[in-house]
């Protein structure tokens, strides 16, 4: 994939994620002449759009999304492996929030945990898994992961054309922090959506999140490195959905909830 390829689809995908263009319609997919035809060539497409996203109006990147980290989301999405998105300053905030689903081509909600990562992570030669990235982690809460489908039919577009695009990710809603030692165990936590008041109808738990929600921060973390990067002081890591996404058709208030850490409420006008 030439470079000039990298930067077409980047600005193309750009462009539609801040509302720029003369046809701002769902993508059925990117053209052939810059669709990636791997996982390594989606991930240049992304580093190039993320500079361009950052300077054009959602501010410097703070953190990231995994996405894919769940059977359900694997079996939803039919993408057995992580992915990773971007999450920038201006599409991250903090409880309650409104969203207007207008602004969206199809809004969808997810049920996370997130964490937020206390030092910079640095190169490590036999890599890390969840014992060897936990002290690297400050907090742990709530977070409800916005999404957008900004392709037509996302189950007919291949996963390296959904990673160029930051994976669907819009943003994220977090709660209130809790140091991660305060938790007792990560895994254990269970949670779900409560939508306008009823209790969840479908609920998982931090184990859900491949055998341990702080594997797949070891993911993400091996993931950066590789790339020539790292995890920074700081960021918000979102670790993916226990449960499947909802696609809010009417006004509501959804409530993620997850045993003893603080909820986020999101109203949906």
């Amino acid at each position: 994939m030439t470079p000039e390829a990298v930067t077409t689809a980047a600005r193309l995908l750009a462009d539609l994620r801040l509302g720029r263009g003369k046809d701002r319609s769902q993508l059925e997919d990117l053209p052939l002449a810059c669709r990636p035809g791997s996982i390594e060539q989606a991930y240049r497409i992304q580093d190039e759009m993320r500079a361009m996203l950052a300077a054009d109006g959602l501010g410097a990147a703070v953190g990231w999304k995994i996405g894919c980290t769940t059977s359900v989301m694997q079996t939803y999405l039919e993408i057995p492996h992580p992915c990773a998105g971007t999450l920038y300053r201006e599409t991250v905030g903090h409880e309650p929030a409104t969203l207007d689903t207008n602004a969206f081509f199809e809004l969808g909600l997810e049920c996370e945990l997130a964490v937020r990562v206390g030092e910079t992570v640095p190169a490590r030669r036999k890599g890390y898994e969840r014992v060897t990235i936990a002290p690297y982690v400050d907090t742990i809460m709530t977070s409800v992961e916005v999404v957008d489908h900004r392709f037509r039919d996302f189950g007919a577009v291949a996963a390296p054309s959904l990673i160029a695009d930051d994976f669907f990710s819009f943003g994220c809603i977090t709660g209130d922090e809790m140091a991660i030692g305060s938790v007792a165990n990560v895994a254990a936590l269970q949670g779900g959506f409560s939508i306008d008041g009823a209790p969840p109808e479908q609920t998982g738990r931090g184990a859900e999140i491949l055998g341990h929600a702080l594997v797949a921060l070891a993911w993400l973390a091996n993931h950066l490195l590789a790339r020539g990067t790292s995890l920074q002081r700081g960021e918000l890591v979102t670790l993916g959905s226990v449960v499947k996404t909802i696609y809010p058709s009417r006004p509501m208030t959804v409530q993620a909830v997850f045993d003893t850490l603080a909820p986020v409420t999101v109203h949906v006008a």
